[in-house]
């Protein structure tokens, strides 16, 4: 068994404008990385369209609707905020992105896969219930927890995240649900302002845990191996699905930690450790942040590299 890439040409075509740091460039320089002759084996899919009840497990169905009719000319724009736009091609994107999501965790159920990483854009960990927000629409990573319980009666799934950005969208979801378990290290203060240690869900079952500016390899390897790996052993997953951001690389710049490249094998590899432990081996990543181009594409590479080494 090996690794499943998920990802399809859609998602090249969300298009927020020219300048937009999350851009179809990101996506087109984390495949060129994954081109490299390390990477022969991965399983290569397309990610297909999500269903609205697929994504109505994490969004209400009238929230879900109303996106999905937002479909403007080629060449216009409906803003939603300040730095999110619905393009032409954004509901298609958005569907193939929690679509992709969604496969990677049968591919894993399935067993043909034993680690699946779901290259897709537009992003989802800020994506709330009822609200779409920080470049986010569906909330990929929830889609594919909620598919899991649904499809395969998972009764324990947990979403871990080293995004820079909290993911609020996240922890909204998950926070009254004790079966759902949400951890996150981010930089504190940084966009969108959430994700405090006092904030634990309903049962412990969120976990913040916030790194100052300028914060590099030693705090974000402590964090992890203090506080959010310990809490996600105990909460013993039945499945882990990563929202994997890369803007906490040092290059990055929407925020000021100060990761290696060599941090996101790290904790790649701690993670499926863990998994080993817990989840018969089984670990789906979904894309989130990143956007210097070339550390986001240095940093995905050895992210799936340490995948593919489960």
């Amino acid at each position: 068994m090996t690794t499943a890439l998920f990802t399809h040409p859609a998602c090249l075509g969300h298009d927020m404008g020219a300048y937009h740091p999350e851009c179809p460039d990101r996506l087109r320089s984390v495949l060129r990385a994954l081109e490299h002759p390390d990477f022969v084996e991965l399983l290569r899919e397309s990610a297909p369209e999500a269903t609205v009840e697929q994504i109505a497990r994490a969004h209400p169905e009238g929230y879900v609707n109303a996106i999905l009719a937002i479909r403007p000319p080629e060449g216009e724009m409906v803003q939603i905020d300040g730095d999110t736009a619905v393009g032409h091609g954004t509901v298609d994107a958005a569907l193939r992105a929690a679509g992709g999501a969604a496969a990677a965790v049968d591919a894993v159920m399935e067993g043909w896969a034993r680690a699946a990483f779901a290259a897709v854009r537009p992003p989802g960990h800020h994506a709330e219930p009822s609200r779409p927000m920080g470049f986010c629409f569906f909330n990929n990573a929830a889609v594919a927890a909620y598919h899991a319980r649904a499809r395969w009666g998972l009764k324990r799934v947990a979403v871990v995240d080293f995004d820079v950005h909290h993911g609020n969208g996240t922890q909204a979801i998950f926070q009254a649900d004790p079966g759902l378990f949400y951890a996150s290290s981010h930089q504190s203060p940084c966009y969108p302002g959430t994700g405090m240690p006092n904030e634990r869900g309903v049962a412990g079952n969120v976990v913040n845990a916030p790194l100052d500016p300028g914060a590099g390899s030693r705090e974000f390897r402590a964090t992890w191996s203090d506080i959010i790996l310990p809490a996600l052993d105990a909460f013993a997953p039945e499945l882990l699905i990563v929202s994997a951001g890369f803007d906490a690389h040092k290059a990055d710049p929407l925020a000021q930690l100060r990761l290696e490249t060599a941090d996101f094998g790290w904790i790649t590899s701690q993670l499926c450790l863990l998994a080993r432990q817990h989840c018969g081996r089984r670990i789906v990543s979904v894309l989130e942040g990143g956007y210097d181009l070339d550390a986001l594409a240095a940093a995905s590479a050895a992210h799936v590299r340490a995948l593919m080494a489960l």
